[in-house]
C-alpha cells in the first residue's frame, strides 16, 4: 500500500508501483484535469508538480511520487503563482483547443514560482517541453510575462 499526497490529500493505491502517475490521477483519483498526449513525455500536456517541480506524469511511475507533494492543475490555482497565471490565461484569452493548457499552465506557474521577471528566453527554456498545436506561443509568453507582474 503506497500513500500518495494530491492537492494536500492523502490518497492511497495499492496497484502497480510502475503504473504511470497520470494514469493514477486520472483513474484512481478521477483528476481529469491532467491530459494524455503523446505518452513520451514530448508533449508536456500531462504535467503536474512534484514539490513544485514541473514533470511529465505519463512517464513518471507512482512509486517516485511517494513522499512528495503532488499538484495538479485541480490546485494550482491555490498558489499565488498559479493563480496569476490562470488570470493572465483568461485575460489574454490564450487557450483555443485547450488540450495542452493544463500543462502549460503548471510549466508556467513553476517557472513564475522560481522566477519572479522571467525573460523572454526564461519563458521559452521553461516552456520548450510543452507542445501547443494551435500555437498560441505568442499569447503564452504575453499572459506569462502579465502574470509575472501580477505578482509583484
Amino acid at each position: 500500500m503506497m500513500t500518495l499526497t494530491v492537492n494536500d490529500q492523502p490518497l492511497s493505491f495499492d496497484g502497480d508501483p510502475h503504473m504511470p502517475l497520470l494514469w493514477f490521477l486520472r483513474d484512481e483519483a478521477g483528476l481529469t484535469g491532467t491530459k494524455f498526449g503523446c505518452g513520451i513525455a514530448m508533449c508536456g500536456a500531462c504535467t503536474v508538480h512534484l514539490d513544485g517541480v514541473p514533470v511529465r506524469s505519463c512517464m513518471t511511475p507512482v512509486s517516485a511520487a511517494v513522499g512528495k507533494k503532488i499538484t495538479t492543475i485541480e490546485a494550482i490555482g491555490a498558489t499565488p503563482a498559479g493563480k496569476a497565471v490562470q488570470e493572465a490565461w483568461v485575460d489574454l484569452d490564450v487557450v483555443q483547443c485547450g488540450y495542452c493548457q493544463s500543462g502549460q499552465i503548471m510549466s508556467a506557474s513553476a517557472l513564475l514560482a522560481q522566477s519572479k521577471n522571467p525573460s523572454d528566453a526564461d519563458i521559452d527554456a521553461a516552456m520548450s517541453g510543452n507542445v501547443c498545436r494551435c500555437a498560441t506561443y505568442v499569447r503564452i509568453r504575453a499572459a506569462i510575462h502579465q502574470a509575472a507582474k501580477a505578482l509583484d
